[in-house]
């Protein structure tokens, strides 16, 4: 697993003075840097190896300023060209939202995916639900 903790902004929030639910998105795909340095450790967009085809985000509790929020985040499947994200937001010991993402190995020149190569697949293994 791996845990990220973020100190939110004032300008992360909404008119009735909680977190905005536009935040956690913006926060689960930082969240996913450990991820994707493992796919491409130096992070040059220049040749950028993926591509997000889905997300998707449960928001359980009000979330606010001035307190930081923990992100959890670890796979539950690593197929043949893409990987399943979980995240988990946590404000102290609430759960505050949750969410998914589907994250492939892509090639831009062919507009098409890619397999994972085994070294890359090892290390996401490590992050797999139940590894820890």
């Amino acid at each position: 697993m791996i845990t990220t903790t973020l100190q939110p902004r004032f300008s992360d929030t909404d008119a009735l003075g909680h977190i905005s639910n536009t935040s956690f998105s913006v926060w689960f795909e930082e969240a996913r840097t450990e991820l994707f340095k493992i796919f491409h450790p130096s992070l040059d967009v220049k040749t950028w190896p993926l591509i997000i085809a889905r997300t998707e985000i449960d928001f359980v509790a009000q979330t606010y300023w001035g307190r930081d929020v923990m992100i959890k985040t670890w796979l539950d499947k690593v197929g043949n060209s893409s990987c399943h994200i979980v995240h988990e937001a946590w404000q102290g010991d609430t759960l505050v939202a949750k969410g998914t993402a589907v994250m492939i190995h892509f090639d831009y020149t062919t507009n098409t995916s890619k397999p994972i190569p085994n070294d890359i697949r090892a290390q996401l293994l490590s992050h797999l639900v139940g590894a820890d």
